[in-house]
């Protein structure tokens, strides 16, 4: 990699020990990692998390507390945000994903380039406030990458892609779900239901689709992968932010 790189490796190291961050090491240094088949198009694939696609939101006790949050708030979320998209629709921008822009695939950002959007917090405050005290001052959100209401147009499609890597993970809250939308993940398609979580590992070939009659929205939070350590974080926050810079 980069002089810098290996500077912000070894000040991780000095801080947690020698051995904290091997995995994130390998996942540089090394040749390229054996990956499951349905991740080949993901840039960072770090060795020794779990090849599995789908997690039940329950199960891993870091993030069952910000699922239930979110859940036990359904409500209240889902009146915030339809008034939102009826009284301040210029809230709302095409996605962004890194690999392409929809005009029918429509994003609110409550967190983005490496911050809250403070501009959020009055439109959908109910979601704010559970993303902030559950999640970002938990260090649970993966700050490299962000949260935002996601929502599909009737008749769009997201087409079948991985995301950049496997160190993170994707919680999506099921906002308003019309009939005709679902999401298939390696494979396994699952269907949204309202008021519910799905939680998957986006390094894993993924797509969606809204056959539907109006919008369907979720909420969308990119969180740590919690088979991650705090070191590594550290250090993956590190490596992604120096990668941006050189890239510019």
């Amino acid at each position: 990699m980069t002089p810098e790189i290996d500077e912000i490796f070894q000040a991780v190291k000095d801080r947690h020990g020698a051995d904290s961050i091997t995995r994130v090491e390998e996942m540089v240094y090394a040749k390229r990692q054996e990956r499951h088949p349905l991740q080949k198009d993901a840039k960072w694939i770090m060795p020794g998390i779990s090849q599995k696609p789908w997690h039940d939101p329950y199960e891993h006790p870091e993030i069952e507390p910000v699922v239930r949050a979110f859940e036990a708030g359904h409500g209240a979320i889902k009146q915030e945000l339809a008034a939102a998209w009826s009284d301040r629709n210029s809230a709302f921008s095409d996605y962004e994903h890194y690999l392409t822009r929809q005009e029918n695939w429509q994003a609110l950002y409550l967190f983005r380039d490496g911050g809250p959007v403070e501009s959020s917090a009055a439109l959908v405050p109910t979601a704010y406030t559970i993303l902030t005290r559950e999640v970002v001052e938990q260090g649970k959100l993966c700050p490299l990458l962000e949260s935002h209401f996601s929502t599909l147009l009737p008749g769009a499609s997201i087409a079948p892609h991985c995301d950049l890597w496997n160190f993170s993970i994707n919680l999506h809250l099921a906002i308003d779900i019309p009939e005709g939308c679902g999401i298939t993940v390696a494979g396994e398609t699952r269907q949204w239901q309202e008021g519910e979580c799905l939680l998957f590992d986006y390094s894993f070939e993924h797509e969606a689709w809204n056959k539907g009659d109006r919008p369907r929205t979720c909420l969308l939070v990119d969180l740590w992968h919690p088979e991650t350590t705090a070191p590594e974080r550290e250090a993956l926050v590190g490596l992604i932010t120096e990668i941006r810079k050189l890239m510019g």
